[in-house]
């Protein structure tokens, strides 16, 4: 039921955002949750359905090196799967390759789809998770673990916080990747 719940979600907010590819963002900009920045690049026209998208991830295990949402993901392999999925882009394999293949934007600047790095294992970049909104993140944390929502404003994640990135393409790139794919995530 949980699925069908947020699969119907990012099927209405697809229909209902017409000329405006960003209902959610628009939406929490209107009541004041996040600023609209006029430097920082323009996310995906999908960001929504990211969002929406990453948190059907949640509850999946967390497998080191995984690619699979049958049989669990990483960190870089959960974004890699989210992106590719709604928008045909792939993305790098590696959290440290994902922050270098995307732009870096203030945190006053997030929007939901953006990607959030950390530093959990002494090096810059090495962990990653999407962001949704309202200071929350979806990702893959670790071993023993399954994908989830967190705040950004937790200890943990605050005091290891690398920074926020964007994945912008021009939409010629976008056209040429392949058509998003439905996916099925039942175990």
């Amino acid at each position: 039921m949980k699925r069908l719940s947020l699969s119907c979600l990012a099927s209405l907010l697809l229909i209902t955002a017409g000329a405006r590819a960003d209902v959610l963002g628009d939406f929490l900009m209107q009541k004041g949750l996040i600023a609209a920045a006029e430097s920082a690049p323009a996310p995906l026209p999908t960001a929504s359905a990211l969002a929406v998208h990453a948190m059907g991830f949640m509850g999946v295990p967390y497998k080191w090196g995984g690619n699979d949402a049958q049989t669990g993901l990483d960190c870089s392999g959960f974004v890699q799967a989210v992106y590719q999925q709604i928008t045909g882009v792939v993305l790098p394999r590696t959290s440290e390759r994902q922050a270098a293949a995307t732009q870096a934007i203030a945190p006053h600047e997030l929007a939901p789809g953006d990607l959030v790095f950390f530093n959990t294992m002494g090096q810059p970049n090495s962990h990653v998770g999407i962001y949704i909104g309202e200071g929350r993140f979806v990702h893959a944390p670790r071993t023993g673990s399954r994908i989830k929502l967190e705040r950004m404003s937790a200890s943990y994640w605050s005091t290891r916080f690398d920074g926020a990135r964007r994945v912008t393409h021009p939409s010629s790139v976008l056209a040429q990747q392949t058509a998003p794919q439905s996916v099925s995530l039942d175990r």
